[in-house]
């Protein structure tokens, strides 16, 4: 599933200067916002952190590029932030402006050689769709099988390594913004998973990974990818149909609960089972086809593999919070990576487990969380946390536990969008089937080897 190679000198290579510029431009970006953030301080009143939030967010938008996209990962991984600059962050929009013809003839050129439109029967130059670090285009192979072309933009590695460089100056803007959380471990997570989107060829295996494990079911479908009209910065793959999830709010309750129950399984049975997560839970990662009885996982630049011993520490701590076992509970904590656990940690801890895993505590039909907007699912656990930790922190974050609180924090927002009715419990102890700790080094491994992706 290697990527073929791109034909002759790479141009898109981590040039110093393309770094220095682009660290001049952030620098002064957030040298500016600080400024602002300092008068604010100045005048306080009860409204200065909101006011410092906007400020953030309104430096961030104008920056665009991966910064934008790690302050949009930052306010979704709740008790990182305070509620306000959370609130702020999760307003930037994600959305670049997109390449033109010329541009995206000059980067297909670069990616597969001068002669590269010939390799396809039809190639729409025009986005369907443009992100932060790269578009989607429309296309047909020479067979006329529909494809989808995910095409990076230019210097997106360059401009990575520079943002994360000032990722700390970012988290620094507001003193005491991660009071009672130690933030170091968290923003290693980030940095690692961003420089992991920039790599097309490990998109291409973690996708052929998830098409693997689902094989077989025709209600849970990942796109194959292409790796002749592929390379580390360009990723061909199956055009899939379907929409989107926000589509089926207008749907019946049949429906809606089925997309959810989908949703459900395609994220917890890969986790239970190979010990991988799909960790973006953004809306527009999911389509849904043939009156929502399939489901499409569209985009694989964000897959954690976790270690199996994290794993078992996500079922035994679901055992623990059921029995009622707080010793088994702080066990399963530190299997996640948390470390120097006293008692008072421990409670405030369960604080937080005791949300994530609500739903699947619950032996009956509900909702995720009644009464509960999609933005604001976590928001007021998330703060309560942080609070208790003022006092009795600090703790430090463990990288493991990023991505899979943002994606649970995800998928429980795609639940309430839905309005999706379910037993949880059921659900999550379905996923649970054939599952066993023991064996899933082993199991890991081999699957994770048979389409040429590291653990």
């Amino acid at each position: 599933m290697a990527p073929e190679k791109r034909p002759g000198r790479d141009p898109e290579r981590d040039r110093l200067s393309r770094r220095l510029t682009r660290f001049a431009q952030v620098g002064a970006g957030l040298s500016g916002a600080a400024a602002s953030m300092g008068v604010n301080a100045l005048v306080a009143g009860p409204d200065a952190q909101v006011r410092n939030a906007r400020v953030a967010r309104e430096a961030l938008g104008r920056l665009k590029g991966p910064l934008m996209k790690v302050a949009q990962i930052m306010a979704t991984i709740p008790d990182l932030l305070p509620p306000e600059f959370a609130a702020e962050f999760a307003k930037l929009q994600a959305h670049a402006p997109a390449m033109g013809p010329a541009f995206v003839r000059r980067r297909m050129a670069a990616e597969l050689g001068p002669e590269w439109r010939e390799r396809f029967a039809e190639f729409d130059l025009g986005p369907a769709h443009a992100a932060s670090l790269g578009q989607v285009h429309r296309a047909r192979d020479l067979k006329g099988a529909a494809l989808a072309v995910k095409l990076q933009y230019p210097d997106m590695q360059s401009a990575v390594e520079s943002d994360l460089t000032q990722l700390r100056a970012l988290l620094g803007m507001g003193r005491g913004l991660l009071t009672g959380i130690d933030a170091r471990e968290a923003v290693e997570e980030i940095a690692a998973r961003l420089r992991e989107e920039l790599d097309y060829g490990r998109e291409a295996r973690a996708m052929a990974l998830f098409g693997a494990f689902f094989e077989g079911r025709d209600d849970i479908v990942a796109p194959r990818p292409r790796p002749d009209l592929s390379t580390g910065r360009l990723i061909s793959m199956d055009w899939l149909d379907g929409e989107g999830l926000l589509a089926l709010k207008a749907a019946d309750q049949a429906s809606r609960d089925r997309a959810a129950r989908l949703l459900f399984e395609a994220w917890w049975s890969p986790l239970t089972h190979l010990g991988v997560i799909h960790g973006d839970p953004h809306l527009g990662n999911y389509s849904f086809a043939a009156g929502a009885s399939r489901i499409h996982m569209l985009d694989f630049g964000c897959v954690r593999i976790f270690p199996p011993a994290f794993v078992g520490g996500v079922v035994r701590l679901f055992h623990a919070i059921s029995a009622g076992d707080r010793e088994a509970e702080a066990e399963a904590y530190r299997a996640w990576g948390f470390t120097a656990l006293t008692k008072d940690l421990v409670e405030v801890l369960g604080l937080w487990a005791r949300f994530i895993y609500g739903p699947l505590l619950d032996d009956r039909v509900r909702t995720v969380a009644d009464g509960v907007a999609p933005g604001e699912y976590g928001r007021r656990e998330a703060f309560a946390v942080k609070q208790a930790l003022e006092t009795k922190g600090p703790v430090t974050i463990p990288r493991e536990f990023v991505f899979m609180d943002r994606a649970a924090i995800g998928l429980g927002a795609a639940f309430l969008h839905l309005g999706a009715r379910h037993n949880w419990r059921a659900l999550f102890e379905a996923s649970l089937d054939g599952f066993a700790e023991e064996s899933l080094a082993a199991r890991q491994a081999e699957a994770l080897a048979a389409v040429g992706l590291q653990g």
